[in-house]
């Protein structure tokens, strides 16, 4: 059983950066590959990027390609997700997933969820 906790998430004007982290609070964390999600309102959740558990390999939705960066802190035992150039659309529940496959860009794929911390990018 590996429980995440997510934080970071605020309220920021378009253009403007946040950064995400996710941590276990319960279980071993580093073995696995770590996904990062979204849920804006009244959409389903949808993929956003992923890294492996070693941190070799990224994977990104074509939305955030470029603005987006998934990373791992093996030290810290963290997965960051690093959001520049913020927009509107951006704005959601964003929550951070522990996987035993990679890539895997479906919930299904995932095992462990968080609560997720809410973004909200104003214009």
């Amino acid at each position: 059983q590996v429980q995440l906790v997510e934080s970071g998430g605020g309220l920021v004007q378009a253009g403007g950066s946040l950064r995400l982290s996710c941590t276990a609070s319960e279980g071993a964390f580093s073995v696995y590959p770590i996904g990062w999600f979204r849920r804006a309102p009244e959409n389903e959740r949808d993929f956003v990027a992923q890294i492996s558990w070693s941190g070799a390999n990224t994977y990104y939705a074509d939305s955030v390609k470029g603005r987006f960066t998934i990373s791992r802190d093996v030290r810290e035992d963290t997965v960051y997700l690093q959001m520049n150039n913020l927009k509107p659309e951006d704005t959601a529940v964003y929550y951070c997933a522990a996987s035993q496959m990679s890539p895997a860009k479906a919930e299904g794929q995932y095992d462990y969820w968080g609560q997720g911390t809410q973004v909200t990018v104003s214009s």
